[in-house]
């Protein structure tokens, strides 16, 4: 089928995510037909840097011949058989490997398909748990302002996001908010609601949805000792922060920081395929064993729960972090970041760089929605060679783990000279905005 067919069918009756289908129908989608290591190239050939990882997932770069070569053996094997009833060799293999990497005292893995599911998981576990072991009244969460835990009612639910959110209100449970980064304000808010709440979620050290929000060092850890004090479980979602992608395995080991239940997803397969893992500890896992007629299983599960093909390739992708090292290959390579980060700060078009690891946002200041700034950045970087992707008017970077030192270079100067292109073109009054 040629391009043009492809486009047609595309505008025709694709619906894609996040995505306003009337600006959409009015542009040329851009077809990725393949990729190879960090780099992404489209059907007529033109090469692009992957500066998001394919939605911050792609972890050791595109076709790595470690994990393709899993995947093939295992279709050689089966490609899906249920767990429902039933077990696979891979799931329980990934599942001991999982444990032994994961912050200390999580011990039981329960695999879904995407993070939001992760996150709906850890919720429900949280919520059962709570009522099984007498605290009925403990039937709410704290979230974070401007969290983003996935897109399912539940994950929704404890999200803070308006544009994405303020819509499903009504669909909703009510949640309690605390401010970002403010250890002060979340003990507010849990001695405001003592015996209320069930457990507090939170991204751990970044939030990627809003924006790459930072929070200072130690807050981690001030909400971990709040949930003990508070008698509160503690739900961390490294959907986005884990496997590497702020410089360590898990954020959580920055703090020195356990929670009782850790959402995964996104990098645990590599960025290959769909699954995600909600883990937790003995004494949550022991609160839902009894009798059949007390009836404390946790009534939950999805179809593709725990597909051997996928964990075929996170088995092959904790291989690789082992034999390339490369949580320890990140460490220069986050170092030359800190440098080029400096340089495009220091932008009068920029009016601030947030980051940590492998995961950056570029804040191009207050300007009118309707001007979509950083979508302008967007198509600048497509034209330089490079895939970005804003949030709003912030431009997101979140290569590879794997990407070479030349390539981040490559990709930063493409985003700069973007930055610059796009500011110009907008309407003279518009562009001292920032």
């Amino acid at each position: 089928m040629n391009r043009n067919e492809l486009e047609q069918l595309d505008h025709r009756h694709l619906w894609h995510p996040f995505t306003q289908q009337q600006g959409w129908g009015e542009e040329t989608p851009l077809m990725i037909e393949r990729g190879e290591g960090a780099v992404l190239f489209d059907t007529e050939g033109r090469r692009y840097i992957d500066g998001t990882a394919s939605l911050w997932c792609n972890v050791h770069g595109h076709r790595h011949p470690a994990i393709d070569r899993a995947i093939h053996e295992q279709v050689d094997r089966i490609s899906h058989s249920t767990m429902l009833g039933l077990s696979h060799p891979g799931a329980t293999e990934l599942a001991g490997r999982l444990v032994e990497i994961a912050p200390p005292g999580l011990t039981r893995v329960f695999y879904s398909d995407s993070g939001a599911t992760a996150a709906e998981i850890a919720l429900k576990i949280a919520f059962q748990y709570q009522q099984q072991r007498g605290e009925r009244g403990r039937d709410s969460f704290v979230r974070l302002r401007d969290a983003y835990h996935g897109d399912t009612i539940g994950s929704v639910s404890v999200g803070g996001i308006d544009l994405f959110h303020a819509t499903y209100r009504p669909l909703l449970f009510e949640t309690h908010a605390a401010e970002p980064g403010d250890a002060a304000d979340m003990e507010r808010v849990l001695a405001a609601r003592a015996g209320e709440i069930a457990a507090v979620i939170v991204e751990p050290l970044v939030q990627g949805a809003a924006g790459m929000i930072v929070h200072p060092p130690g807050y981690l850890r001030a909400v971990r000792e709040l949930c003990d004090k508070h008698g509160l479980l503690l739900i961390c979602d490294e959907v986005a922060t884990g496997f590497g992608r702020t410089g360590a395995m898990f954020a959580c080991e920055h703090e020195d920081v356990a929670p009782d239940l850790l959402c995964v997803a996104k990098g645990i397969s590599g960025g290959y395929l769909p699954l995600a893992a909600t883990l937790t500890t003995e004494p949550i896992y022991e609160g839902f064993l009894g009798a059949p007629a007390e009836q404390r299983t946790f009534f939950h599960g999805h179809t593709y729960t725990g597909n051997p093909l996928a964990c075929a390739a996170a088995l092959a992708s904790l291989d690789i972090f082992e034999q390339e090292g490369t949580i320890a290959a990140m460490q220069p390579k986050i170092r030359l970041l800190e440098e080029l980060l400096a340089a495009v700060a220091a932008m009068p078009e920029v009016a601030e760089v947030r980051w940590r690891g492998f995961m950056i946002g570029i804040d191009l200041g207050e300007h009118d929605a309707d001007l979509r700034l950083g979508h302008r950045v967007t198509l600048e970087a497509r034209k330089r060679g490079a895939i970005v992707r804003p949030l709003g008017d912030t431009v997101v970077l979140v290569p590879p783990l794997s990407i070479s030192e030349d390539e981040l270079r490559q990709l930063l100067a493409i985003t700069t000279e973007s930055i610059e292109a796009a500011v110009a073109s907008l309407p003279a009054p518009a562009q001292h905005s920032a």
